[in-house]
Formats: C-alpha cells, structure tokens, sequence
C-alpha cells in the first residue's frame, strides 16, 4: 500500500468499516476486461475468516462468468466526505473515506442453507430482527465469496 499512513492494519477495524458500508462491487473474470456489479451483502466471520454473502436472480451472466471462473475481487467504501482548504491559494481538495478491498474464491450456497445466508443479508441492513418471504428463495441464488486477502484504508 502506497499511503501506509492510512492503512487499516486491525481486523476488528476492517470489519467495522464492512458493517458501515451498504454496497459491495464484485469484479468477476471476463475476458478482455472485468465484469464488475453493486450487490448488496451480508457477512460472518468463520473460522477467522469473513465470509461475503450476496443473491440474485437464478439466472445471469454473473453466474456464467462465476461457472468459467471463481476468482473474485470486491470492493466496498463509506464515510465520504469533502474536504476543502480554500485558505490556501492553490484551494486544495481531498475526500475522507473509509474503503475495503480484497479477493477470493466464490462459491454457490446449496439450497440447505439459503436461509440463514439470506438472514445475515437481511442483518446487515437492519438492527432489529426483520423477516423476509421465504417463498422468494425458490426464484433466487445465494452465494458467498470466502475471502483469502483483505486491506483497508481510511483518510479523514
């Protein structure tokens, strides 16, 4: 990392910046160039490793690019904010932000265990306990993404 000054080091810190964030951007393989998508996301750690949980629809090319190759990359950021010195002559500008990335494998969640996938999605965006129509998990796909390397960054 360039900016070592701004790096998240603590794991606790980076899971703090996840739980801030509201979407996560998946970069799958694609040829030429990569195919990137905002998903929403819920995650657990598990055998101190986090796992990222996302669905959708049960067909797409998502899950074509996903069949040829696994491998993903993920991005997610939060707290932006703008910051101007205009005391200065030059007016200088920068963004406070809090950001994670990393990458890792995908894997498609059998049917067994949907819900308690599609639970953890519905946790990460709200507090209190919600409960969702489980009939809609016949028409959906939950996969998650164990991730092998993750970093941080913050500026404020």
């Amino acid at each position: 990392m360039r900016r070592s000054d701004r790096e998240i080091t603590d794991i606790n810190d980076i899971l703090e910046v996840i739980e801030k964030c509201d979407v996560c951007r998946l970069a799958l393989n694609d040829g030429e160039y990569p195919y990137i998508l905002p998903l929403n996301f819920g995650m657990q750690m598990e055998d101190e490793k986090i796992i990222l949980y996302f669905h959708g629809a049960k067909e797409g090319k998502k899950y074509e690019l996903i069949a040829k190759d696994n491998r993903a990359s993920f991005e997610m950021d939060c707290s932006h904010n703008l910051i101007t010195d205009k005391a200065k002559e030059s007016c200088t500008c920068t963004m406070a932000y809090e950001s994670v990335i990393g990458f890792g494998k995908i894997e498609l969640i059998p049917e067994h265990e949907k819900y308690n996938a599609l639970c953890l999605l519905m946790k990460h965006y709200h507090k209190e306990n919600v409960s969702f129509n489980q009939s809609v998990m016949q028409q959906t796909i939950v996969f998650k993404l164990v991730v092998e390397h993750i970093s941080g960054k913050i500026h404020k």
